[in-house]
């Protein structure tokens, strides 16, 4: 990756619905070559996908729990019915498996407490758990699906020009 692609995926992570003229003009490329550029970010898998980030507020799904979980039966088995059970879960956004003290930590978006109660309801009625402890988010302060990219690693040659 060169200069330009990073430029590409900067301009992306803020705004996903430019359009390619508009990608284009702002990196300093015409048309064509972009769309190669971003096309080939895309074949590679450095893009995995364009969406739509909606507002949690709107569609009443302003409350964020944090779901710490631990086990006491780590084997491929039980793991693959936590995760089938987890992935039956619409208000499950984050699913980690995590090293130290906790064996997995998810992240529940819901309107309320009540709502949350039923969720956690649904996941120990699924599958046997050893702890489960909620934490609450009283409020965000930050929060981005952009990713840094001042580590990726640079070329200084420019490719698909």
């Amino acid at each position: 990756m060169d200069a330009i692609d990073l430029k590409i995926l900067a301009l992306l992570q803020a705004d996903a619905g430019l359009s390619n003229a508009e990608i284009a003009d702002r990196v300093g490329l015409s048309p064509t070559p972009c769309w190669r550029r971003i096309r080939a970010l895309e074949e590679t898998g450095v893009i995995r996908r364009r969406v739509a980030l909606l507002d949690r507020d709107s569609l009443n799904v302003g409350v964020t729990v944090f779901v710490q979980v631990r086990t006491n039966q780590h084997n491929a088995e039980w793991f693959a019915r936590f995760a089938a059970a987890v992935e039956t879960i619409p208000e499950v956004v984050e699913f980690y498996r995590m090293a130290g003290e906790i064996d997995y930590l998810l992240r529940v978006v819901v309107p309320d407490i009540a709502a949350y109660d039923g969720v956690y309801k649904r996941l120990i009625a699924a599958i046997d758990l050893y702890d489960v402890s909620s934490s609450f988010a009283m409020e965000e302060i930050k929060y981005t699906t952009a990713l840094p990219l001042a580590y990726v690693p640079r070329s200084s040659t420019v490719k698909n020009q």
